[in-house]
């Protein structure tokens, strides 16, 4: 059959199908099994004699490897047997130690100049590459509770200062319910609820016949802690995935209260589900005057230092309800943390009498590990066993001004916002 159609055309198609046929060719170079090294912080640096001890500690296990790089963040060696992968991640996690996070990953093939195209390999599902998928469940409910009880502690403080007398506040089924004994009272504290809160509305009571005040939190602010929550632990769980190497790693949001974790690639699951499940706790301490405290080292702006701070928390991470990053009036990143009404009670206390004085703010991280253990009988059982992973100082002067009584019973009635510049 005879080709009757222009010389563009035919042109056109052959120009399209080698373009089709270029970015296609990435699918035919699978990638190699690896094992990638970071540091436990971005801040250490992964040299090449970095790289050389872990290929020495490869070549003295007897497993065979090629195609090692580094480009200063990380170092990765890729594995000639894929099957001992997993033995190659073990050997090497225990000679470079718990400062080094060593991760299985796969390193592509694609030519350098393919790469310079902008050619890639399809990203393969979970079906064809293997992986990981977690689905976990936020505790929106826990995070609600939590902006009632704030609220509830700010209402019956605004009234003590107000001097309206109330029988009594609380919490009941999601609901801030007031008891009063007359009703000008109630008229009083409505007014006074009104005009200071708007993040609650007054809903009718079922029971008329009682002098009482019942207010749930609006639509609007159930759905800014819900989606504050939900960001919350979308930054934590990308941070922590990101400790598994893991390239292409999908972290999303479904649906109102769920997070669906998709790690391609990924063979060993303990350590995937041991990293996203790891917890933290904060703790706010302040140097200590005397020898007497626990010693914490830290990285200032200059170089390492280490700070003595006293052994009892002023405040922890349960009294922290929100934290944002900003910046302050010089440009430099900071912290601002909103805390409880106990917190800030207890903040506002605590350096009452101490300004200039230094705050610690200890970040410590908990993961867990598994152990062997012999029985009684002689079977070997393994053990899940929680310890500190790490612990992060940032060393702050407290600068906020608490020179008046009525500053100090600000920080006590109303929810406090602290701003802590970042070191």
């Amino acid at each position: 059959m005879l080709n009757k159609f222009p010389l563009w055309k035919n042109s056109l198609i052959l120009i399209a199908a080698l373009f089709a046929f270029v970015y296609a060719s990435p699918n035919y170079f699978p990638a190699d099994a690896a094992i990638q090294l970071s540091g436990q912080s971005g801040s250490m640096i992964i040299d090449e004699d970095v790289l050389k001890k872990m290929e020495k500690t490869l070549e003295n296990s007897e497993i065979g490897f090629f195609g090692g790089e580094t480009d200063g963040q990380t170092a990765i060696v890729r594995i000639e047997d894929r099957d001992s992968q997993l033995r190659a991640k073990e050997v090497i996690q225990a000679e470079m130690g718990g400062d080094y996070v060593v991760a299985l990953n796969l390193a592509p093939t694609t030519p350098n100049w393919l790469n310079s195209l902008g050619g890639k390999p399809m990203k393969l599902g979970l079906d064809l590459s293997g992986g990981v998928h977690f689905l976990l469940e936020v505790d929106l409910n826990s995070a609600i509770e939590l902006q009632l009880e704030g609220t509830l502690n700010e209402i019956k403080a605004i009234l003590r200062e107000e001097k309206i007398r109330y029988r009594s506040f609380e919490i009941v089924d999601n609901q801030i319910v007031g008891k009063f004994r007359d009703e000008e009272q109630v008229q009083t504290a409505r007014n006074i609820i009104r005009t200071n809160f708007v993040d609650i509305q007054s809903v009718n009571s079922p029971r008329q016949n009682q002098l009482l005040l019942t207010y749930v939190l609006n639509d609007t602010t159930i759905s800014t802690i819900e989606d504050s929550a939900i960001k919350q632990n979308l930054t934590s769980l990308r941070n922590r995935v990101n400790e598994l190497g893991v390239s292409e790693p999908i972290v999303s949001r479904q649906g109102k209260n769920r997070i669906v974790v998709e790690l391609p690639g990924v063979q060993d699951t303990a350590e995937a589900k041991r990293i996203i499940g790891k917890t933290a706790n904060l703790e706010f301490r302040l140097e200590s005057k005397s020898r007497i405290g626990d010693r914490f080292n830290f990285r200032n702006e200059q170089a390492q230092s280490n700070a003595l701070l006293e052994k009892n928390a002023v405040i922890t991470g349960e009294n922290v309800t929100d934290a944002r990053a900003s910046f302050d009036e010089n440009g430099r990143p900071q912290v601002n943390i909103t805390l409880d009404s106990k917190g800030g009670w207890q903040m506002g206390y605590a350096t009452r009498d101490n300004i200039g004085r230094r705050l610690g703010v200890l970040f410590i991280e908990y993961k867990t590990k598994l152990e062997k253990s012999v029985s009684e009988k002689g079977d070997i059982e393994l053990i899940s066993v929680p310890y500190v992973e790490k612990i992060l100082l940032v060393l702050q002067r407290f600068k906020r001004s608490l020179e008046s009584s009525s500053e100090s019973q600000d920080l006590t009635d109303k929810e406090n916002h602290l701003s802590w510049l970042c070191c």
